[in-house]
């Protein structure tokens, strides 16, 4: 399937209401460019590796809008045309009360494209050290059928396991890991790490996250590895600064510290995480952390040490780093 796109350059001021006017005309699903600088919410709901680099606000803004475009291309003129005058009859009627900007409408043909699932042919089976991880539309080879595999669907949300940052915690947790070790795993995504520690051996797992599509990344994947659910608790919420999901993940745990807490977010996010994890970790308790651009190891590293902890381990993998503490409170 084909589509028209049709661009408009406007202004941030305009944005919403030319997003509500053009709705009215039957054009939905505005696709929106910016440059507004990320808001503290924002920049909270984000545990990625590093934060994108945005460009100085200029107040522009580009609004897309998709129409499914006719085979014939005499219809596809005509709708075209159509379209073309609905946005110019709203820019006009806005543009005594607004700043709209150029308002240059830009039109072009685009194929259809299933964001969805197109992803995945950049995703495929590789290891982690004896650790073979396979995306569930893969089928692992016969020599590989006694190794520990990992099954791993992330959905579109959230990561494969195939970042340094993952298999440096992965690594870690390995070492650590025993038959009685409770986890708690904050911004657990697809689970990747939570469901490889019970598959070490761990006895339970409580995982955190903001975005509630965890709750489906984690659930299939706990299905696909023949993982027991009941093993696994997933907590929506933010442990920084949340009474209530702080009392959630306690409670998830009996009541009791955890013998491990990994997190695989940002330095900037683990700073002041550090001494909320203090609430949540035993004495002598492991805090694995990752997603550590090379230069911020010690930042991380320092913030342990002054909320009680032991740096044990500083590990490499490229430009990534991963540092592990020891509660000694």
């Amino acid at each position: 399937m084909k589509w028209l796109k049709f661009r408009i350059e406007t202004t941030e001021e305009a944005e919403d209401i030319l997003i509500s006017d053009l709705y009215d005309c039957g054009l939905e699903g505005a696709q929106i460019e910016d440059k507004q600088p990320l808001s503290a919410l924002d920049k909270e709901r984000m545990f990625v590796d590093i934060l994108p680099d945005v460009q100085p606000d200029d107040g522009r803004a580009y609004l897309s809008f998709f129409v499914e475009a006719p085979a014939d291309e005499t219809k596809k003129k005509v709708l075209t045309e159509e379209t073309l005058a609905k946005i110019k009859e709203v820019l006009d009627d806005n543009s005594a009360f607004f700043d709209i900007g150029t308002g240059n409408v830009e039109v072009s043909e685009t194929e259809d494209i299933d964001w969805i699932n197109n992803w995945k042919q950049y995703f495929h089976q590789f290891y982690v050290d004896d650790i073979l991880v396979i995306p569930s539309w893969e089928t692992a080879a016969e020599e590989d059928r006694d190794r520990m595999i990992l099954h791993i669907d992330p959905g579109t949300a959230f990561g494969t396991g195939m970042h340094e940052t993952t298999q440096l915690c992965i690594r870690q947790l390995r070492k650590h890991v025993d038959s009685s070790t409770t986890l708690l795993d904050v911004g657990t995504g697809s689970g990747i790490l939570g469901i490889l520690s019970l598959m070490f051996g761990a006895k339970r797992v409580t995982g955190t996250d903001l975005d509630e599509c965890a709750i489906a990344a984690v659930a299939d994947n706990l299905e696909q590895n023949h993982v027991d659910k009941n093993d696994f608790d997933l907590i929506i919420g933010n442990v920084i600064g949340d009474e209530e999901v702080c009392d959630r993940v306690l409670e998830s745990n009996a009541g009791s510290r955890f013998d491990i807490v990994s997190a695989n977010i940002l330095a900037d996010v683990l700073v002041p995480l550090t001494p909320v994890v203090v609430r949540f970790i035993k004495k002598n308790g492991v805090f694995i952390t990752s997603g550590i651009i090379e230069g911020k190891e010690d930042l991380v590293a320092d913030t342990m040490k002054a909320n009680g902890f032991d740096v044990v381990d500083i590990s490499a993998q490229g430009e990534w780093r991963s540092v592990t503490g020891i509660y000694k409170g």
